[in-house]
């Protein structure tokens, strides 16, 4: 039996999501992040804290443990494992298997992620472009940066993106734009921060607010 229950691994997760290199998160930022109530955070922060799997500063906020904090990657390493598998086998759309992964992520069978894992070929990345933890741990670092930052005339590769929301990730889809693909930026406009693009011999116009959504890589880079 697990040591750890669903919440508190959500809870795990929720940190090191806001605090990718350590940094102290505040209860607020977790308890509008799971919908809770800040004293509900408190209290699990104090369970954790006796289980010493975060680190509590007072006044100040809270940080993962080592423990901790190898418990939340390997959650992150199912969950995004779940996704491909989702997607690449039994034809979820990239928009539709956030959901399902969360559920799948709380499986405690290390053996059923490494087939899993195999069995797919060890993919390096989720159906969103995220970097999928490897079994010690370790994440892949791309020199990727935000749509908005390269300049007209770059010839960008999409790598991520930042949002996942089933409406965005539709929204995208009737865009035609997707992971991996090779987009030529023609025009940055200033009037509304839009940025023309071409995609496949096609223009495509997307808008700040998605452009500045999207992570991208240059071309050879």
């Amino acid at each position: 039996m697990k040591s750890h229950s669903e919440t508190e691994e959500n809870y795990l997760k929720c940190i090191l999501r806001h605090s990718p290199d350590d940094e102290l998160v505040g209860t607020n930022t977790i308890a509008h992040d799971l919908n809770t109530s800040p004293a509900s955070v408190s209290d699990m922060i104090r369970r954790l804290s006796d289980k010493q799997l975060v680190i509590y500063t007072k006044y100040k906020g809270v940080q993962l443990s080592k423990e901790g904090k190898k418990i939340a990657l390997q959650i992150v390493r199912k969950h995004r494992l779940w996704e491909v598998f989702l997607v690449k086998k039994l034809n979820f759309s990239w928009d539709n298997v956030h959901d399902v992964a969360e559920q799948l992520e709380h499986i405690d069978s290390a053996e059923l992620i490494k087939r899993i894992d195999a069995f797919l070929g060890f993919p390096k990345f989720d159906p969103h472009g995220d970097p999928i933890p490897t079994e010690e741990g370790i994440i892949i670092k791309r020199d990727t940066q935000l749509l908005t930052q390269v300049d007209s005339g770059d010839q960008v590769v999409i790598t991520s993106v930042k949002r996942s929301d089933q409406d965005f990730l539709q929204y995208l889809d009737r865009l035609g734009l997707t992971i991996n693909q090779s987009v030529t930026v023609k025009e940055k406009l200033s009037f509304d921060d839009s940025i023309i693009l071409e995609v496949d011999q096609k223009t495509v116009v997307v808008n700040g607010l998605v452009a500045n959504n999207l992570m991208v890589i240059k071309e050879n880079a």
